[in-house]
């Protein structure tokens, strides 16, 4: 146990499965995580002292089904290996770590997700400012910035890293600016971050005198992230890096900001429920994992440049209508396969011999794509096309040299072809033709001393022997050697068939060397084409996406968007793409239409029942201005989108009691954060705000925010609000950019029928006893609700405040402690000013400069009529 703790001792914080045999097996408290969290057995073993070692292990070639387990649960394992044969040593075999992996540096097939990225980032801060990089070390993607908090958390939540590493010292900071992020966290030593280390680390590794053709010449908090990123490689063994070839500092400028909670309600990446659909689920068509990958990195940073989403409108339109052209393009891409993640591991030298059969192939394929791309009369499809590099020389080099049908392993033999080699040809020859010698050494002593039984053998002990049966042993030349006496027979063995033996035995073990030492002088002739062929794989999954878009827009009848630079946001019989695909066979979807600019329609109120639809129609509308701004064509007839730079939602309610945080507060963070970071080109989704509180309390935060957004003289947000609280349709006849509509619904002999039409003015009624009907509530309480619905709209309203008597409800008795005076009714009109409180509260707010009020006086003055107004 003395190797195993000194191996141990560096790795504390690591799993550690050290190899005994053909077992990895993990030791004392390793023992009882690993038996948790892989189900396996957990014993105990004396082993000689006094004091019981607890012990559970799992056969070595088991080690890809329980390593990913591991991993998935936040583990960071170190394998020890065996570094000796054990059949060669009389003493101690030797061991020592062969790889650390960790939740965000892994390489291993059976632990990456084929269609995600596994990205590990760093984040070092500053009172000010915040550094940040991502790096994906299967695919060589490395990337930096610095900035504030707000970008921090947007590429956060776009790149969602498996694995963050904090200094030590940091990590209090971290949990206070950015812990709504889930990832796990490993905490490194303070020189991890040192900046002046972190940048000649950086120059070391590109082979560069200065980082200004990176973009990071002064950006010191983004080389220290980045720098930390290259330490954390070496701390986990991973050296051979060539594949992360170079660093781009992320253009915070180039893409739409969408933060974590947009991301996760709009279920941009991935549904909220197992069984649900999410948008990339919709959009994803690709043929490569590598498309896959780009796919959803495309959806978390849609683009704000108009001429790069024309240039993939281009290309998306001419595959669209040229169907030959796509089928043959689709049905090439399935010859690439994973290129990127090949090429990566190619760099680390952990590539197989399949493996680069298949780049070979991948790279006939991508001469093909060239060829029908090139001569297409699109010129950015053109120009795709021709970024392509054939490497014909590798190719070719590859098929000279390899076996088409090379074995996974090169200690498997046969990877090298026939007629490359001729010293390896002549060993094969020797080494395969050795029955054929054999037979015919047997057939030639057998003539030659007329023992017609004579038999050549082999075991393990003597090697190749001549066996005689003792009838014939007289007739044993004298030259011949005894090795072995039988109860019927004798063996022999001669000066020949020892050197023969020799000879075979010795070209097999050669074999295999030469093999090994061909096939890794190949893998090591490869580093010099893995830039070209990187670039290669960016382009083969670019063009894998585009003709994903294709094939979804042809299959889904989806329409080609105009996108300009007006502020103006029109799309005509607008579809939600995934509640469209969830439709029962034969059912249609009702499309509605979206007018929305910062003059005459900038923020529609939109009310109406329980499940009538108005969430669906705020989430289409986003999800149709984000798909318009990564390139794909969209569910509508008809689409004129004017580019936003942000899309805000504040949809559904969210606890994290875990944080101490009501849904009402976090509901106000969200609308805070939002009302923060607006913009002109923001479009903003309201949904159902203020439901977290009274319903005093909500109208007026509801309306509050309402006016500023439409006051606010900077930014004029486009804006669609859905509410219960039919008071704000009262806003429009003094807001001149709020518009009322409600999504139609109606009540025939007591049932609902959902019409999910928008049209314009608003609608009064949530019919929420009949939608609590369909929901399957018990027959006694909805018949209860409507016998107390009847009673209080039959009550008298008295100067716009409904006034109605408890006992007035059929069924409450009459309370003694209630009996001289009348309950306020459930239902508040906003202007009614008699009351002195409400006319303190509007002398209040017609005070304020709206013009010069910031988002946090606006709530702290709402704080203040939410005292006044607990005087009721």
């Amino acid at each position: 146990m003395r190797q195993y703790f000194q191996i141990k001792q560096k790795h504390p914080d690591a799993i550690l499965l050290f190899r005994v045999g053909d077992f990895y097996e993990t030791f004392v408290e390793d023992a009882v995580e690993a038996a948790r969290i892989l189900g396996i057995t957990l014993t105990r073993r004396a082993n000689g002292s006094a004091q019981h070692v607890e012990l559970a292990g799992f056969p070595h070639h088991a080690l890809n089904t329980y390593l990913p387990r591991l991993i998935e649960a936040g583990k960071r394992v170190a394998i020890c290996d065996q570094l000796e044969d054990p059949k060669l040593t009389k003493k101690l075999v030797k061991r020592g770590i062969t790889e650390l992996v960790t939740p965000g540096v892994a390489i291993g097939d059976h632990i990456l997700e084929n269609k995600e990225n596994n990205f590990l980032a760093a984040i070092t801060f500053t009172k000010e400012r915040i550094g940040v990089s991502f790096l994906d070390i299967s695919t060589g993607e490395f990337s930096a910035v610095e900035g504030d908090e707000t970008l921090v958390e947007k590429l956060l939540a776009g790149y969602k890293p498996k694995e963050i590493l904090v200094e030590r010292k940091q990590r209090t900071e971290y949990n206070q600016r950015m812990g709504a992020i889930r990832s796990f966290i490993f905490e490194t030593d303070d020189w991890f971050f040192t900046p002046s280390n972190n940048r000649e680390r950086l120059l070391q590794h590109f082979g560069v005198k200065s980082l200004k053709g990176y973009g990071l010449e002064n950006h010191p908090l983004a080389v220290s992230a980045a720098g930390a990123i290259l330490n954390y490689l070496d701390l986990t063994q991973h050296t051979e890096i060539g594949h992360i070839s170079s660093i781009n500092r992320i253009d915070e400028g180039k893409f739409v900001r969408l933060d974590n909670f947009t991301i996760h309600s709009l279920e941009l990446l991935q549904p909220m429920n197992s069984d649900g659909l999410s948008l990339c689920g919709i959009l994803d068509k690709t043929i490569t994992p590598m498309g896959a990958r780009l796919l959803r990195r495309w959806i978390a940073f849609p683009l704000k440049e108009i001429a790069l989403i024309e240039e993939r409108q281009y290309i998306v339109k001419h595959l669209y209508n040229t169907s030959e052209l796509r089928f043959s393009l689709r049905n090439l891409l399935r010859e690439i396969g994973d290129l990127e993640r090949t090429v990566s591991k190619a760099s680390m030298k952990r590539i197989t011999p399949r493996e680069v059969v298949s780049l070979a192939n991948a790279l006939t394929a991508i001469a093909e794509i060239k060829k029908e791309t090139s001569s297409t009369d699109t010129p950015a499809l053109q120009s795709l096309g021709m970024s392509l590099e054939l490497c014909e020389t590798l190719r070719e080099r590859i098929k000279y040299e390899l076996n088409p049908d090379a074995p996974q392993q090169v200690n498997r033999g046969n990877v090298i072809a026939e007629g490359y080699n001729e010293e390896l040809d002549e060993l094969r020859r020797l080494a395969f033709s050795g029955k054929d010698y054999l037979l015919s050494l047997q057939q030639r002593e057998s003539d030659q001393t007329g023992i017609p039984s004579l038999k050549v053998g082999f075991n393990n002990v003597f090697g190749y022997y001549i066996e005689v049966r003792n009838a014939h042993k007289e007739k044993v030349p004298q030259e011949w050697i005894r090795k072995q006496t039988l109860v019927n027979a004798e063996r022999y063995i001669t000066e020949e068939l020892k050197e023969y033996e020799q000879k075979i035995l010795g070209a097999e073990e050669r074999i295999l060397t030469l093999e090994t030492l061909l096939f890794n002088q190949l893998v090591e002739d490869l580093q010099e084409s893995v830039v070209v062929l990187q670039q290669n794989a960016r382009t083969v999954a670019t063009l894998d996406v585009l003709l994903s878009f294709a094939e979804v827009a042809l299959t889904q009848n989806y329409v080609c968007p105009q996108v300009n630079d007006s502020l103006i946001l029109d799309i005509k019989d607008g579809r939600h793409p995934v509640i469209e695909e969830r439709l029962p066979f034969g059912e249609p979807y009702i499309a509605n239409d979206i007018f929305l600019d910062n003059n005459s329609c900038q923020i529609m109120i939109i009310t109406g029942p329980n499940m009538s639809g108005k969430s669906a129609l705020l989430r289409q509308t986003a999800l149709i201005t984000l798909m318009a701004q990564i390139g794909s064509f969209v569910p509508a007839r008809e689409a004129s989108i004017g580019i936003v730079d942000s899309i805000f939602t504040r949809v559904g309610a969210s606890d994290n009691i875990s944080m101490g945080e009501s849904t009402f507060m976090v509901e106000m963070q969200e609308a805070a954060s939002i009302l923060n970071n607006l913009s002109p080109r923001s479009l903003v989704l309201f949904d159902e705000l203020g439901r977290g509180t009274s319903t005093f309390d909500g109208i007026s935060i509801a309306w509050a925010i309402v006016e500023h957004l439409h006051n606010s003289p900077l930014v004029h947000p486009k804006t669609l609000f859905a509410t219960h609280y039919h008071e704000l349709n009262e806003m429009a006849e003094s807001l001149a950019r709020v518009r009322n509509y409600s999504v139609s619904a109606k009540e025939v002999e007591g049932q609902m029928i959902f019409l999910r039409k928008l049209v314009e003015g608003g609608n009064e009624h949530s019919f929420g006893i009949q939608v609590a009907k369909l929901a399957g509530m018990p027959r006694s309480i909805v018949d209860r609700a409507g016998e107390i619905l009847k009673s209080l709209e039959a009550e008298r309203i008295q100067e716009g405040v409904v006034e109605t008597e408890i006992t007035d409800i059929p069924g409450i008795k009459k309370s003694s402690q209630h009996s001289d005076r009348k309950e306020e009714g459930m239902q508040l009109s906003f202007f009614q000013m008699e009351d002195p409180i409400l006319l303190e509260i509007r002398d209040d707010l017609l005070a304020i400069d709206i013009n010069n009020l910031t988002p946090i006086e606006a709530l702290n003055r709402l704080d203040h009529i939410k005292s006044l107004l607990k005087k009721y």
